[in-house]
Order: C-alpha cells, then sequence, then structure tokens
C-alpha cells in the first residue's frame, strides 16, 4: 500500500514540485537583481548583503527537499517560511523607510510566494492558508500601515496559495479514486475469468453428474442430487456481485428477434501483454476439433492468424456456444460454424437448429448465476476487445456472432430490439 502511495503522489504532485524547485531558484535571481539595481538607495546595504547571502545558500541546498513530498517535511517548511518572513521583517533595517513607503520590494520580494506554495502542494489548502496569513502579517508590520498595494499583494498570495492547495487536494482524491476502481476492475476481471473456468470444468461435470444420476436412479440418484445442489452453491458464489443487469430487451413482441450486443470497452489486447511475445496462431486449427458429424466447420481458404491467446479465448467462447447447443437443444442437435477473415477483423458465426432462445430466458440465467452466455462467451469476446452478438428468433434457432477486430478498439455495449 506503501508503495500504491507513493507512485500515486509521483504522479499528481511531481510536476508541482519540479516547477515550484525553478521558481524558487528564479525568484532568488530576481530578488538579488532588485537589489543590486538599487544598491546605492539601501542605507545598511550589509543587512542585505547578507541576508541574500543566506537566502543564495539555503535555496540551492534545499533543492533537493522540494523534490518530493518525501523529502519536504514540516520541520522544512517552518525553517523555509522562518527565512521568508525573517527577510520581510529584516527589510526596514537595510532599506530607508521613504522607499517602504512608496511600495518598495521587501528583501525576498516575490520568493516568499515559494515558501507559501510548497505548504500548499504538501498540505493542502488548509496549510497554505496558514503559510499566507503568516507572510501576510510579516507584510503589515514591515509597511507599518496597511496601504492598498500591501492589501494587494497579500491577498493575491493568499487566494493563489489557497487555490493551488485546494486543487491538490481534489488532485489527490481523484487519484485515490482512481487507483481503487482500478483495483476493483482487476479484482473483478480475474473473478471473471476464473468463472469461465469454473464454468467450463467443475459446473459442467457437476451438471452432467446431476443428470446421469437422476436417470440411472437409486443411489446415483443421490450422489446427482448433492452434485445438484452443489452446482447452484458454487454458481451462487462465482456469480455474486459478478455478472450484470442483462441488456436483452424485454419489450420485443412474440415472435421478435432478440438481439445482444455485449462489450463493456475493454481496450482490445492489453489483457494478454504477457503474451504478445508469442506467434500468432492460425484459428482454423483451433476450430478444426470441434467439427464433427452434427457440427459442420465453413472456413477460408487462407489462415486465419490471430494473437496466440486472442484465438484461444476465441475458440473456447466457440466451445462454451456448442455446449450450450448440446445442453438445451440436445445431443444430436446439428450446429455451423462459419469463420469469415474481413480486412479489419474476424467474424465466428455459430448457429443451431434449435427452438431460440425464449424472450426474457438470458436475464434469467444471469440471474441464477448460469455464466455460460455472460461469461464464457461473451466475457471472452470482451476482454479481448471484441463483441458478442446472439440472435434468436423463436422456432428458427439462434446464431452467436463473435467479431474480433484485428486492431483490437474499446467499444461501448449496446441493445437492439426489432
Amino acid at each position: 500500500m506503501a508503495r500504491r502511495e507513493r507512485v500515486m503522489r509521483m504522479s499528481v504532485e511531481q510536476p508541482l514540485w519540479r516547477a515550484l524547485a525553478g521558481y524558487r531558484v528564479l525568484t532568488l535571481f530576481y530578488a538579488a537583481g532588485l537589489f543590486a539595481t538599487a544598491y546605492g538607495r539601501f542605507p545598511r546595504p550589509g543587512v542585505a548583503i547578507a541576508y541574500y547571502c543566506v537566502l543564495f545558500v539555503w535555496t540551492l541546498a534545499t533543492l533537493p527537499r522540494v523534490a518530493s513530498a518525501a523529502h519536504c517535511t514540516k520541520r522544512f517548511l517552518a525553517a523555509d517560511l522562518a527565512l521568508a518572513v525573517g527577510g520581510i521583517l529584516l527589510t526596514p533595517l537595510a532599506d530607508a523607510h521613504a522607499r517602504i513607503a512608496d511600495g518598495g520590494p521587501t528583501l525576498p520580494s516575490i520568493w516568499t510566494a515559494g515558501s507559501v506554495l510548497a505548504f500548499a502542494v504538501k498540505g493542502g489548502w488548509r496549510w497554505a492558508a496558514v503559510a499566507s496569513t503568516a507572510v501576510a502579517l510579516a507584510n503589515l508590520v514591515e509597511r507599518g500601515t496597511p496601504a492598498r498595494d500591501t492589501v494587494h499583494n497579500v491577498m493575491l498570495v493568499w487566494v493563489a496559495s489557497i487555490a493551488i492547495g485546494y486543487v491538490v487536494e481534489v488532485a489527490r482524491a481523484s487519484e485515490r479514486t482512481l487507483a481503487r476502481a482500478l483495483e476493483i476492475e482487476a479484482a473483478t476481471r480475474e473473478r471473471e475469468r476464473l468463472a469461465r473456468d469454473i464454468h467450463d470444468g467443475v459446473l459442467q461435470v457437476l451438471a452432467m453428474v446431476q443428470r446421469r444420476g437422476a436417470v440411472i436412479g437409486g443411489e446415483a440418484a443421490e450422489l446427482g442430487r448433492l452434485a445438484g445442489e452443489q452446482e447452484v452453491a458454487l454458481r451462487t458464489l462465482v456469480s455474486g456481485g459478478l455478472v450484470p443487469v442483462s441488456r436483452v430487451s424485454e419489450s420485443a413482441a412474440d415472435g421478435a428477434v432478440v438481439r445482444v450486443v455485449e462489450d463493456d470497452g475493454y481496450d482490445g489486447y492489453d489483457a494478454y501483454d504477457g503474451e504478445r511475445g508469442e506467434e500468432p496462431v492460425d484459428l482454423r486449427a483451433l476450430l478444426a476439433p470441434y467439427a464433427g458429424s452434427r457440427t459442420a466447420l465453413a472456413e477460408p481458404g487462407a489462415p486465419v492468424p490471430l494473437p496466440a491467446a486472442v484465438a484461444r479465448q476465441v475458440a473456447a467462447a466457440v466451445g462454451a456456444a456448442l455446449d450450450n447447443v448440446r445442453h438445451h437443444v440436445g445431443e444430436d442437435a446439428r450446429a455451423w460454424i462459419l469463420v469469415e477473415d474481413e480486412p479489419d477483423a474476424v467474424l465466428v458465426t455459430v448457429r443451431d437448429e434449435g427452438p431460440g432462445i425464449p424472450e426474457g430466458r438470458l436475464a434469467q440465467a444471469e440471474g441464477e448465476g448460469r455464466l455460460g452466455v455472460a461469461q464464457s462467451i461473451r466475457g471472452r469476446l470482451r476482454d479481448v476487445g471484441g463483441t458478442a452478438e446472439l440472435i434468436s428468433v423463436p422456432g428458427q434457432g439462434t446464431e452467436v456472432e463473435l467479431n474480433v477486430p484485428k486492431r483490437a478498439k474499446p467499444a461501448r455495449g449496446k441493445t437492439e430490439s426489432r
């Protein structure tokens, strides 16, 4: 957690600290230049020279202190502000009263604002308010009377430092929120991946044991009943807070086409950065094992190359779609797989001859924790930057269209009905 906080602060504050370091150096030379141009009008220039020597050494020696929030400690901030306030209060000892009354600059001049800004960046607007108030009081004491230009300069520093401090606090809060959101997203995606694996393996086996046990009867029926209970419990566990509300249209009339398009905008193949070193594979080779007497595979005459991890996910989604066909239509149901290699995308369509998906069935299945469509198909395509589209006409079967862009781009999900 400490490491995450450190990285977060660098990303938000580091440019401000660099700018502050540059500001302190530039304003140091500016203040010294102002003194040099008016040297002859100082009745006691030795006081000013001594102060500038201290200021010069302090500014350059403490540059590492303003390199980051970790090095800029409270003691340093207090000493830095004391040097700025001390320079303001020393001005009447070095400069002529007439110049001070006419609005002449203090010894540290605008270098003082650097001390106040350090408080703002380090501690937010409350620290900035304390530091700027101390500088304001020192300026009023130095001038003796609250002249208009003095009040103007004091208010300018006060408002600017508090505004910067407030912006820093908002930026920190925003980055903490973003870091938390990214952490939740990563955990959710990992849960989705595990849920898909469980669905494709353990849950399928438990469901098969339940069905076969009921057919065999006797002790096998009891075993099947227990397997069914475990299946329900496991589905509830892996789907808790995981599956979003179905985007299936609930307003389509009987006989209408129900179209579901699901993609939540993941950035393409980024989920597989660690596997980008793999050679592309021919998607046809991964889909060939699914072909059989009841499943026809139509493919291009040329290879269909995809990144290895992406091709595996597409093939797994096709396998999940065929599992749904066998489970919901029957072991002897016919299915067709069509692979199309478009210039900018690879399209894979799985079609069956079943009765179609009843209206509202997908929403009900997701609510029951059945992840075949939600995770094993749509989730896999979403993770590789693609889309999964289900087109179902009652009495005319179901089509699952998988679209994988060759150059993955994030997209928003949508739902249509017609």
